[in-house]
């Protein structure tokens, strides 16, 4: 919760140049733009908002979502991949099926979201209550309405009816505690008449065509479907009570959508009838201009609101062809500029630890693997090369970014042969003479030994020789994962901010294989040789596992590599998670597993 209320705040500055867009926007274009079009404007807005609350990147950013349109489902043939084998043909024996990492602290959120957590939904909150209040008062005006009786106020309402073509009727209701008439009732919308206005019309101070003017009005926002615009405005009111510019916007909204339904109304009219509809308001702007219900939909507004209408009225002409064209033409573009900004706006997007992965644009077939992964969570990529194709399971994890924990020794030991730490010919450091819970850490190490037993302490002192600014800049040119290291060196890649997902990994890994990564062919090699696991008949296995635990407990567990043959090439890359257990030997017998049922003679 509280790394989405960042991202969230974030989005909102993106938001808030929306907004301001928005407001411009009319002003500067009044002279192309109908009264309709400039509220259409505003359900943009009302677009732009929803969009933080996505549960996915929108298609701009990345193209998941066209995968997840036409799944293909492969559930491979039972098989057995025999493990004693491949490890009695590893080369350098079976420490790389062994775990071995260091255990570290669960984190706590981040302080900073959780404090704007807390006031974003304390704010929440407060608006529920403030809305809450109106809901009960609206209720008790509603319980106090009675149906008008008056058949000279029905008549007129029938007629009103028959002329806007609505063949569904919506009661017609009188009360007291009412200034103004309004819509209500989302489901089972009502109109409801002040009772002043229906005894003023009995006694003649209310002429036939003044009330006739009233019902049209509310009769026009039920065609428009505005109390379903309301709902979405208050919704957007509620969850952006701390944005001046979206609560300004929404009363924008507000006053635009009343001069949208006087410009409807008009078009009903003749026009010498246009002075007497600005009249209606103009005598009766005192008693109507009452805020109304945030739940309604009325003739009623501020007198600030009035103001504006009335000078509408008296301005009006009706829309030319032309100028609903242009209008048109300024409402296409403004949504081809928007989705341009919405991407930037999902939270989701925003969320550095998922990859946007293409996958739209590739063959990528959807599997069922859950039988190989038990209980664990995770994912499993895999990419072969000759058929230009990628398998998948578990596409959201395999595009969640996790720390990489002992797989990044990979690139840590190309980074610290391309700086001339360590050279192909001398990679030797000398123990400290701490002691480590594992055995074959306590002496020295070259390259391979520690690559082999996945040392810790050996690419902590590489990391430390290399420095942090070396190292940064390192990430960024190969591009791995988010490409963020805190400046810990002791633990930026397998318990602080360096991730990467398992798409990412196959995707580095191909590069690495192919020489396409900022490094010489001869160091290249030596990383490749030091990542050699077993030499087979029909081509080689490379790997490295990699273990992350929490408290003690193997939380985890990775297991990343490629098969290489005469004619083809495969990578993969599977990951676990689990309370428990879930460290890089248990990824490896589940990698070994689904490429032996594959078809990958893996001895």
């Amino acid at each position: 919760m509280a790394d989405f209320t960042l991202r969230f705040f974030l989005a909102n500055l993106v938001v808030s140049i929306i907004t301001g867009s928005l407001l411009v926007l009319p002003r500067l274009l009044k002279s192309c733009l109908t009264c309709r079009t400039r509220y259409h404007l505003w359900f943009l807005l009302l677009g732009a908002l929803t969009v933080p609350f996505l549960p996915f990147p929108l298609p701009g950013l990345t193209g998941i979502a066209a995968l997840v349109r036409n799944p293909k489902l492969f559930v491979p043939a039972s098989g057995t991949v025999l493990l004693e084998e491949i490890t009695r043909s590893a080369s350098g024996g079976t420490a790389w099926m062994t775990d071995f990492g260091l255990s570290a602290a669960g984190k706590a959120p981040s302080p900073l979201g959780l404090f704007l957590s807390a006031l974003w939904i304390g704010g929440i909150l407060f608006m529920i209550i403030l809305f809450s209040i109106s809901f009960v008062r609206l209720r008790a005006v509603r319980r106090s309405a009675l149906p008008i009786q008056s058949h000279a106020v029905r008549n007129v309402y029938e007629n009103c009816l028959a002329e806007m073509q609505i063949r569904r009727f919506l009661p017609l209701y009188g009360t007291a505690f009412l200034k103004s008439p309004m819509l209500t009732g989302l489901f089972k919308p009502c109109i409801y008449l002040p009772l002043h206005l229906v005894s003023d019309f009995q006694n003649n101070r209310l002429s036939r065509k003044e009330l006739k003017f009233m019902l049209l009005h509310e009769l026009q926002h039920y065609r428009h479907r505005d109390l379903y615009v309301n709902a979405w405005m208050n919704l957007a009111c509620v969850i952006y009570w701390f944005n001046p510019l979206v609560r300004y916007a929404l009363k924008e909204m507000r006053n635009d959508r009343e001069i949208a339904c006087d410009a409807s109304v008009l078009d009903m009219l003749r026009a010498e009838d246009y002075a007497d509809y600005g009249n209606t308001l103009i005598n009766y702007a005192e008693k109507l201009s009452r805020t109304p219900f945030p739940f309604t939909a009325g003739l009623g507004g501020s007198l600030a609101q009035m103001r504006k209408r009335i000078l509408h009225i008296a301005d009006y002409r009706p829309a030319s062809f032309g100028k609903k064209l242009g209008s048109c033409s300024v409402y296409f573009c403004a949504i081809l500029v928007l989705s341009v900004f919405l991407p930037a706006l999902s939270t989701a997007a925003l969320d550095s630890d998922r990859y946007a992965f293409r996958a739209d644009t590739l063959s990528v077939t959807q599997v069922d693997y859950s039988t190989y992964f038990g209980e664990n969570s995770g994912s499993f990529v895999l990419f072969d090369t000759a058929r230009n194709a990628w398998t998948v399971y578990q596409m959201e994890n395999a595009v969640t970014r996790i720390p990489p924990a002992s797989t990044y020794k990979i690139y840590a030991a190309l980074h610290a042969l391309e700086t001339g730490v360590i050279t192909p010919e001398q990679s030797l450091l000398s123990w400290s003479g701490i002691s480590y819970p594992y055995a074959s850490w306590n002496r020295d190490q070259t390259l391979e030994s520690a690559m082999e037993n996945s040392v810790t302490w050996y690419f902590q002192t590489l990391d430390l020789q290399m420095g942090a600014a070396s190292i940064a800049q390192f990430i960024r040119e190969i591009g791995y994962g988010n490409q963020t290291a805190d400046g810990n060196l002791a633990s930026y890649w397998y318990d602080s901010t360096l991730k990467i997902s398992p798409v990412e990994q196959v995707e580095l890994l191909r590069k690495f294989h192919d020489g396409a990564l900022p490094s010489s062919p001869e160091n290249s090699q030596t990383v490749k040789d030091a990542i050699c696991l077993a030499s087979l008949e029909n081509g080689t296995l490379y790997g490295k596992t990699g273990t992350s635990s929490t408290d003690g407990k193997n939380t985890l567990g990775w297991f990343i590599g490629y098969i290489e043959s005469e004619d083809n090439v495969c990578y993969f890359a599977a990951n676990i998670q689990n309370e428990d257990n879930a460290g890089g030997s248990a990824a490896a017998e589940i990698t070994l597993a689904i490429l032996s049922d594959l078809g990958f003679r893996v001895p």
